[in-house]
């Protein structure tokens, strides 16, 4: 069967990103977007999902780190989300429990193609690192948005706020790892009565 690959390029007058994926590799990652912090999380994402990503981004980050962090949400999303085709033959339905320390965070989600977030994580500080803290929603936003993903995070607890959205990061992967499988008693089959994943129709 042929690898669910894709690459999107997004250039605007604040970022310029190219973004990779392999939905059937080891979870190899080459991630530059010049935010230390979202390259590691980044990172976890493929590592843990058995990605293979590849995330360039230069942005102006010498305003602030918003529209680097949401614009590599919306490639990276996109290009799951053309990676994946029709999702014929997909779980589509995935989710994961990630204890870290004394944290635990559920992540469910439905590659639907009906994009919709639900984000129940709250952080104690303001930053960490340079990255402010806020940014971590709009980087889950603009990635559902643009991988017709349902994605559900839920921080059940926590105190550490790096453990907090390691765990969200983590919990994505582990969730997508499981939607995006193909299941191989129905590898023809668009997992929905509809016949068709998506709100067109």
């Amino acid at each position: 069967m042929a690898r669910r690959v894709a690459e999107v390029r997004r250039t605007t007058r604040e970022t310029d990103i190219l973004a990779r994926i392999d939905l059937d590799g080891t979870g190899r990652s080459d991630i530059q977007t010049g935010i230390g912090f979202l390259d590691h999380m980044l990172d976890q994402l493929a590592r843990h999902g058995l990605f293979d990503l590849n995330v360039q981004a230069k942005g102006d980050l010498h305003i602030d780190f918003h529209h680097t962090t949401e614009d590599s949400g919306y490639a990276v999303g996109e290009a799951l989300s053309r990676a994946l085709g029709d999702r014929r033959g997909i779980m589509r339905y995935g989710s994961a429990v990630i204890p870290m320390d004394e944290t635990c965070t559920r992540v469910a989600l439905d590659a639907s193609n009906r994009p919709y977030l639900v984000w129940r994580v709250d952080f104690t500080r303001p930053k960490l690192g340079d990255m402010d803290t806020e940014l971590f929603k709009e980087w889950f936003q603009a990635f559902a948005q643009s991988a017709g993903l349902t994605l559900h995070v839920d921080n059940l607890y926590g105190e550490n706020n790096h453990h907090i959205v390691e765990s969200c990061y983590k919990g994505l992967a582990r969730a997508l790892r499981e939607a995006v499988t193909l299941d191989p008693r129905v590898p023809d089959q668009v997992p929905s009565t509809k016949g068709v994943l998506g709100g067109s129709l």
